[in-house]
């Protein structure tokens, strides 16, 4: 379970095929300090398990599922990726719940600053915009965001520019693809609501 507050943004030094398994080698500094191999990290908000640590690189192994259902394959060296411990029992809760089961991915359609602030709108696969509301939670990329817009084919959001530049966001662009995880309160709901 994490927050989508994210801790820091690592960096992506491979993500290749392996005979095996996908495999992700990141490197990171702040995250690093109480981590051990087993542990589960969110990595652009998909709950990974570590499974090598040496010094400040981080490993870990992708099943072909998660590869499909993200955008990891659009990775490659020195790309941000967004890091995210695990919630420990006894801490703040900074954004909403946030499994780090990938529910879809979006395309990043418009992401521009207006003022002072970004606006960012994301276009969605169709059928899925059933589990946002407005004002409610959404997780890109892992960042805990507020839906602040509906729209036919996605929705938006704002950000400050703190988030932009503390986040993998500060290398996006429209055409991006980003991972998507949607409230569980709705998905939970409708499961009850469509089960006979």
């Amino acid at each position: 379970m994490f927050t989508g507050i994210v801790e820091e943004t690592g960096e992506v030094i491979s993500f290749t095929e392996g005979k095996e398994s996908w495999r992700l080698v990141i490197r990171a500094k702040l995250v690093l300090d109480d981590l051990k191999i087993g542990d589960s990290l969110a990595c652009n908000g998909c709950c990974l398990t570590i499974v090598e640590i040496d010094g400040d690189t981080l490993r870990f192994d992708l099943l072909g599922q998660t590869v499909r259902l993200t955008s990891f394959a659009d990775l490659g060296p020195g790309s941000l990726i967004n890091l995210e411990r695990s919630l420990a029992a006894n801490a703040r809760l900074g954004g909403h719940f946030v499994q780090g089961h990938i529910d879809e991915t979006g395309t990043i359609t418009v992401l521009e600053e207006r003022g002072k602030d970004i606006y960012i709108r994301v276009k969605i696969p169709e059928g899925t915009g059933k589990y946002l509301a407005p004002k409610g939670s959404i997780s890109i990329d892992g960042i805990s965001l507020t839906v602040a817009e509906l729209h036919d084919d996605g929705f938006a959001v704002w950000i400050i520019p703190h988030t932009r530049e503390v986040t993998n966001l500060q290398q996006k662009n429209a055409g991006d693809r980003v991972n998507l995880e949607f409230d569980m309160l709705a998905k939970y709901l409708e499961r009850l609501l469509n089960k006979e």
